[in-house]
């Protein structure tokens, strides 16, 4: 890993533990890996609960590779709607965007 995809993953593990769902954080993580992301895993999602919204699971990048973050339940923001983190290609590489809320 390239030393700025080192600064950029470490950035982005202090902006998680923050808690950058829960609105609060301003910033957004931005990280960028030289590997596509595998197939999204197929997990069973649990009977609705109210209050919450249903996270399906996701890849990370942690240590020069992918890993898998499990399905989560999040506390719903009434007003606003979820959108989920994503992969996309950028360039020869591919750019992580965070999970948010838009209103």
């Amino acid at each position: 890993m390239h030393a700025h995809n080192k600064l950029l993953l470490g950035a982005a593990m202090a902006l998680a533990g923050a808690g950058a769902l829960n609105g609060n954080a301003i910033a957004h993580t931005v990280i960028y890996a030289d590997l596509e992301p595998p197939a999204l895993l197929v997990e069973t999602v649990p009977a609705p609960r109210p209050g919450y919204v249903w996270v399906n699971g996701n890849w990370y990048w942690h240590q020069n590779k992918y890993a898998w973050h499990e399905g989560r339940w999040v506390r719903e923001r009434h007003g606003y709607r979820y959108v989920p983190s994503r992969w996309e290609r950028d360039g020869n590489r591919w750019r992580y965007y965070d999970e948010r809320w838009e209103h």
